[in-house]
Order: structure tokens, then sequence, then C-alpha cells
């Protein structure tokens, strides 16, 4: 049975970064599927992949077909939904990549998420991991378009109104239907470890602290280049901060 990683959080926190990294790592250890949930969808450029399709646009696709009666009858609309997931699917080595691409727009798409979600699951069954990268807030995760999580990593940057989102997200798993396994925090961008007031305010939270990650000087050097933030080197501090990470939820 595949295991479910999913990072969420406020914008501006790192979260494609710390996904990217711990895909990388965990591609080492089995077959990866990454689930971009980011309207944005900037995973693929951080793990160096192409982007042609989303699940968002094939979901609008078979909608607006299914509404003007041109979807063939000699498929049912699961079946076809599930044949143009795979089709979206970016293949490579170690780690296949789905995007999910932009919310709903008018109308009911309660169905079809529901389609989405079964075939979703199906084809994580396939892999050793799954890693979500969700968009800002709990979306993907509340729609139920993607499956129950094992491990939550909470991203936060080293100010109050991160660890405050983080907490009230916390907090929104409770209202949920999603289950959780594991609820974990991850500090981003610390320059000189955190300072007493971000202490407290993570204890008051009753948040898990699994790690604190620096900030890395290597990484603005990939963004201006446009390079994989892949490819930091082994030896990089952010990239060893993740592989810490990784070790204490027994993940390497």
């Amino acid at each position: 049975m595949s295991k479910t990683i999913a990072i969420a959080g406020k914008g501006g926190t790192g979260k494609t970064t710390i996904a990217a990294l711990l895909i990388k790592l965990l591609t080492e250890k089995g077959a990866v599927l990454a689930i971009d949930g980011d309207p944005s969808a900037n995973l693929h450029m951080a793990l160096g992949l192409p982007l042609e399709e989303t699940v968002g646009g094939v979901r609008e696709e078979m909608t607006s077909a299914v509404k003007d009666s041109r979807l063939s009858q000699g498929i049912s609309k699961p079946d076809y939904l599930e044949l143009r997931i795979q089709e979206a699917l970016v293949e490579s080595k170690g780690v296949d990549l789905l995007a999910m691409g932009r919310p709903e727009g008018p109308g009911c798409y309660c169905a079809a998420n529901n389609w989405l979600r079964v075939s979703i699951d199906r084809l994580a069954g396939n892999y050793d991991y799954v890693v979500i990268d969700s968009e800002a807030g709990m979306e993907h995760i509340s729609r139920q378009t993607t499956r129950d999580v094992d491990i939550l990593l909470l991203a936060s940057d080293p100010t109050i109104r991160g660890i405050s989102a983080a907490a009230r997200m916390k907090e929104l798993i409770g209202e949920l239907r999603t289950h959780v396994e594991r609820i974990v925090l991850v500090v981003n961008r610390a320059s000189d470890g955190l300072p007493p007031e971000i202490e407290k305010a993570i204890k008051d939270a009753d948040l898990e602290l699994i790690g604190v990650l620096p900030e890395d000087p290597g990484m603005m050097k990939l963004e201006v280049s446009g390079a994989p933030l892949i490819d930091l080197p082994p030896e990089s501090p952010l990239r060893q901060g993740v592989l810490a990470i990784a070790g204490k939820l027994g993940l390497v």
C-alpha cells in the first residue's frame, strides 16, 4: 500500500521546494506519484518535468462534452475520465506527475470530483509514495479530490501569521471528512533558529515541530536561471534539512 504525504501551508512558505526535495529523496526508495494541487502548477518546474495538461482541464473538457452530448456512447463517463487522466500523467524515471490545475468554474462538479477521486486513488495504488503539493489552504483535500493522508506537513515561515495559518489548518482537519494519520510542522527559511515568540506560538498551538529549514544560498541561483530545484547539491543545507525530516518521519 502506498504512503501519502501532503505539504500544505500559507502561500510563500516554500511548500513546492519542500515537496520537490522530498520527492527526489523518495525516488531513491521507490516509485513516486507527485500531485501538484496548486492552480499555478509550479511543481513540474521544480522537478524539471514538462507539463501539457492538467486534471482541471480534463474535468472541464469532460463536463462540457457531457453537457453538449459530445461524449461517445461507447465509453462510460468514469472510464473516459480515467483514460484522460492517464493521458495527462507526466511520466519520468522514478516519479510521475499529475497536475490538478484550476479549480471548478460555475456549475456542479460533484459527480466529476467523485469520479476524479476514484480514478486518482486507483492510479496512486501503483506507487510506493504519493506526494501532494497542496495549494495555499486545504481546498483539494476538503473537496475530496485527493486521497486520505498519512503525513501532513504544515509549512510555515518563522512568523506569527505563518504559525497561525498552520494552526488553523490543523483545526480544519477535524472538520473535514479526510483522514490524516499524523500532522507535523516544518518552519522554513529560519536564518538563526527560531525566535522565542515563534517557539511559544508553536507550543500554544500544540503543533508538533518536526524540523527547521534554513535559508539556502544555492536556491537563488537556481531560481534566477529557472533550473530545477532538485539540482541543489546533496550537501546543501536545505537538502540536508529535508533528509533529516524524512528520517524523523520514518520515510528513509
